[in-house]
């Protein structure tokens, strides 16, 4: 029976080369008779991007919905304004449940510098009926007392430092759970009081807030790209310099199976970004996040 599988994604214009190799990648590797309905959360994407992006999927299987960001955060809600490079959009993931219909069961969350391998109705079948999310183990910070990366005061907050972190750029959540259970309240709460133990603050604030309410799945759907691996992983992860930049530094093979959904969109001729210029637009997320920080918003 066909399904209509809900995806979230979140992008701005730097990095909507990401999505259209996502979409693509996603796209090609659907075996069931299903139609894939992309949320995209619109952080400032200019309209010729919107236009490639639009040019670059085939439509008789994908519908894009276009989501401005301005206006989903409730004018009540303080963002745990943090002190990283990430930019503020990592946040909106929160409110995922409050922005999609109430019709809608589950979505899946992805982060945009992902590319899959497998098919992704797998991923919708897995059953969420007594968890908020399902979610992979992270490949770095296997658990909360992890030294650099972990929980810092998990002992502070009365949690066992041997639970297993999960990595927040591949969810499938329950969405009428999480509403149930407050979450998105919860996590805002628990970001604002824990903000300086964070080094990555939104993931930190998921795994403090659902601990013991996720459902492990297998690392091959969230495989970090700088891990050489055995066999084919079903998602490629590329956390940390992405396959865009001239100065990645990940495995070779991953980045050229970036490369190649890339070729099959508007994107074909994408030349990677040099380093000064990937600096300039860091420099520029620090700078926009300064702002807020100090005029309180």
């Amino acid at each position: 029976m066909k399904k209509q599988l809900n995806i979230v994604v979140i992008t701005n214009d730097h990095y909507v080369v990401l999505l259209a190799a996502l979409i693509k990648s996603i796209e090609v590797n659907l075996v069931n008779d299903n139609h894939l309905v992309f949320n995209i959360v619109d952080d400032k994407i200019s309209r010729e991007n919107k236009e490639k992006l639009i040019q670059s999927v085939n439509h008789q299987i994908v519908t894009l919905k276009w989501i401005n960001m301005e206006g989903l955060i409730p004018d009540h809600i303080a963002l745990p304004l943090d002190r990283t490079s990430y930019p503020l959009n990592i946040y909106i993931r929160f409110f995922i449940p409050y922005f999609m219909d109430e019709s809608v069961e589950k979505v899946l969350y992805l982060d945009v510098d992902m590319i899959f391998q497998a098919d992704i109705s797998a991923l919708f079948e897995f059953d969420l009926s007594h968890h908020v999310v399902a979610a992979v183990q992270d490949s770095r910070i296997k658990t909360f007392n992890n030294a650099w990366g972990g929980i810092k005061n998990y002992k502070k907050l009365g949690l066992n430092g041997n639970t297993m972190y999960f990595n927040s750029g591949l969810m499938l959540m329950n969405l009428k759970l999480w509403r149930s259970l407050g979450i998105t309240e919860k996590l805002i709460k628990c970001m604002n009081e824990n903000i300086h133990y964070a080094n990555y603050p939104d993931q930190n604030g998921l795994n403090v807030v659902l601990y013991h309410q996720w459902l492990n799945l297998d690392k091959k759907w969230n495989y970090f790209a700088d891990l050489v691996s055995d066999s084919d992983p079903f998602v490629i992860h590329f956390v940390q310099r992405k396959p865009i930049y001239k100065s990645f530094n990940g495995v070779q093979l991953f980045r050229d199976k970036f490369y190649y959904y890339l070729q099959m969109t508007e994107w074909k001729n994408f030349v990677p970004i040099s380093e000064i210029n990937r600096l300039i637009n860091k420099s520029r997320i620090v700078f926009n996040k300064l702002i807020k920080l100090f005029s309180g918003r």
